[in-house]
């Protein structure tokens, strides 16, 4: 069974993010680039199932610079078999490549590569968009199972249990089918040394976006992009009525 796992070169989640001064967007010179957290459950999971025996390789995928190899070395020092870069100039955060862009160059490859299935973050930090998954699995015409928490491969079926509102889902889906993973699915395990000295040898493919017939051109254009306000500080008041006083004459709520 081969599976196929995009993930993306993001900055950092412990990095504070600081806003150009412009306001055209995120500042990224200099800044700490890692692999986008729901992406590491995804290959964790990945290389779980192998670990199992159910699944025999593992193709890591992502789109970006050439920088992006980092990524998936990293993914293969995790457990991916191979990598594939698509090579991009166009950024990859906010305003970037647009999710239909990413889904349409993942089905591009889906149809080269032919996984049983996919399985990838339910969303990247950067611009939390949340479309990539489901946009894959319409283009495909493929069951999902999204916001995956626990996820069970037999008898070509897969069962998926997803956060939801109201609590947890089961959900039993034919592969191939599009699976997106939450926080819960897993602990992404730390690569070790030898690990990452052997993912230095695993096979790489790059291409361009033209080659899988792909047009990053963006649809959407960002017009601003702004810090939240800074958060006023809390105070203490003496009495209810003064409490009162200032939710209504300050604070406006009453």
């Amino acid at each position: 069974m081969k599976v196929l796992v995009p993930v993306k070169r993001a900055v950092d989640y412990n990095v504070k993010i600081r806003v150009k001064s412009d306001n055209s967007g995120v500042e990224l010179n200099n800044v700490k680039m890692s692999m986008n957290p729901f992406d590491e459950i995804a290959i964790e999971e990945a290389t779980k199932l192998k670990e199992a025996g159910t699944v025999t390789e593992i193709i890591a995928v992502t789109i970006g610079p050439d920088k992006a190899q980092e990524t998936l070395r990293t993914a293969m020092a995790i457990g991916a078999d191979r990598g594939i870069l698509v090579e991009t100039d166009a950024p990859t955060d906010i305003g970037g490549v647009e999710p239909l862009a990413v889904a349409k160059t993942l089905k591009a490859i889906v149809e080269k590569e032919s996984p049983d299935f996919v399985i990838m973050g339910k969303q990247s930090i950067d611009d939390d968009s949340n479309q990539t998954g489901q946009m894959l699995s319409a283009l495909l015409g493929w069951s999902q199972g999204t916001f995956a928490s626990e996820v069970t491969l037999n008898d070509g079926k897969a069962t998926v249990t997803r956060e939801i509102d109201g609590g947890l889902e089961t959900i039993e889906i034919k592969l191939p089918a599009i699976i997106t993973t939450d926080l819960r699915l897993n602990e992404p395990r730390y690569a070790k040394l030898p690990d990452i000295m052997k993912a230095k040898k695993k096979p790489l493919d790059v291409m361009k976006p033209e080659d899988l017939g792909v047009d990053y051109s963006p649809r959407l254009s960002v017009v601003k992009v702004a810090e939240p306000p800074v958060r006023q500080g809390g105070g203490k008041v003496a009495d209810v009525d003064e409490l009162i006083e200032k939710l209504k004459n300050e604070a406006k709520v009453i």
